[in-house]
């Protein structure tokens, strides 16, 4: 049996979202700002992928969703020119960002560091999480922006976007989310929760690679990162790319319409899985369960490395992860346990397992099994865990 649990890295194109961008390959392929009736028959697919976009994010038709080629374009796009138009010969010199972003963040905002930029580190609790009276604690009127993630990409969990917003406003500053973990997992309604800017991916939510969009209310002044033409407003130059877009807009469609399922059915699978996995000795999961998405799981089994997790996982073929897969060429500890204050031995037996509404209740099953069989495998040779007296 091959399981695919590694949800959070990619996910796999929805069939319906594939056959709706099939047609705007060979039969419907003109460019959308061309006049000519090639040109207006992808102009209008896209107003509908884009009407699709702003109903299923809950974004008011006086802001702008800007297609991008996905979120680490978006907040590349937010940190660069957040600098230019409001931190360079400007009294503002201050960025803050939890201590747990993705590696798009927090690459941005050490780019900025270099800069002359301070960079701020929101500290994270037990549970990997940042709380807004922690934000009261580090911001000022010399912050210019506040970027924190709405829902972590190891973790699951979910934070406190409004409230820091709310926040973040009070001291005159812009806040940006990293929505790229919540988009299609929970319900987003930008227009409820005060944030200035938002980035998101379509491969997160059962869309394609190669596209995904940044929010940006109505009112901030952000310059663009590619000049080139009058795409997209004049805010993103490029010819747009109708196939992505149109499957983009059905994606988030169909997972908005798919939440209360991810929130009963997934929940269930993943609670499941869960509570096998602590069944074993000396093992903890990161986060209460119930402020993460409903697909996530950042689990630790003392005295297994998770790379060799993996191994012996994808050699029965269950698919995982030990954290961000664009972190996943170096063999280093997990950045979200050391956040979290994780001793070292730990640090490095993170397995990150990520469900989606595809998978089955068989799938979960057999990946309970070989997840026990893995564990006491690994245990029975590990030099830090099988020969402790303590640990028998």
């Amino acid at each position: 049996m091959k399981v695919y649990l590694d949800n959070n890295a990619t996910t796999m194109l929805d069939p319906c979202a594939y056959e709706l961008m099939l047609p705007f390959f060979k039969e419907h392929y003109g460019n959308p700002n061309s006049l000519h009736a090639f040109g207006s028959a992808t102009h209008s697919a896209l107003k509908e992928a884009m009407d699709k976009l702003y109903a299923g994010l809950n974004a008011s038709d006086l802001d702008d969703i800007i297609i991008t080629s996905c979120a680490t374009e978006s907040i590349n796009w937010v940190f660069k020119s957040v600098y230019f138009d409001h931190i360079l010969d400007k009294e503002r010199n201050e960025v803050i960002i939890s201590g747990v972003e993705h590696p798009a963040v927090s690459a941005a905002a050490m780019f900025l560091k270099q800069l002359g930029v301070k960079v701020i580190d929101l500290p994270v609790n037990s549970e990997g999480l940042s709380t807004a009276e922690d934000l009261k604690k580090v911001i000022s009127d010399k912050t210019a922006l506040v970027s924190v993630m709405w829902a972590n990409n190891e973790t699951g969990m979910i934070f406190p976007i409004k409230e820091m917003a709310e926040i973040t406003h009070e001291f005159g500053a812009l806040f940006h989310t990293d929505a790229t973990q919540a988009v299609g997992k929970i319900k987003i309604n930008l227009k409820d929760e005060g944030i200035d800017l938002a980035s998101f991916s379509a491969h997160k939510f059962h869309g394609p690679k190669g596209v995904g969009g940044l929010f940006i209310k109505k009112g901030v002044k952000l310059t663009p990162l590619l000049h080139g033409g009058e795409h997209m407003g004049g805010r993103r130059s490029g010819t747009l790319n109708v196939p992505f877009i149109v499957a983009m807009g059905e994606a988030l469609k169909i997972a908005n319409s798919m939440l209360e399922f991810e929130d009963s059915h997934i929940r269930r699978l993943r609670d499941k899985l869960e509570d096998a996995i602590l069944t074993l000795p000396d093992t903890t999961v990161v986060g209460n369960r119930q402020n993460r998405v409903p697909n996530t799981i950042l689990a630790s089994i003392k005295g297994v490395e998770g790379e060799a997790m993996l191994w012996d996982l994808n050699q029965n073929g269950i698919a995982a992860s030990t954290g961000s897969a664009c972190a996943s060429e170096d063999l280093e500890s997990n950045p979200i346990m050391e956040a979290i204050g994780a001793e070292n031995d730990l640090a490095h037996t993170a397995l990150r397992l990520s469900l989606s509404r595809f998978n089955t209740e068989a799938e979960i099953d057999y990946a309970i099994e070989q997840i026990k069989k893995a564990t006491e495998r690994l245990r029975s040779i590990s030099s830090t865990y099988a020969y402790n007296p303590n640990q028998r």
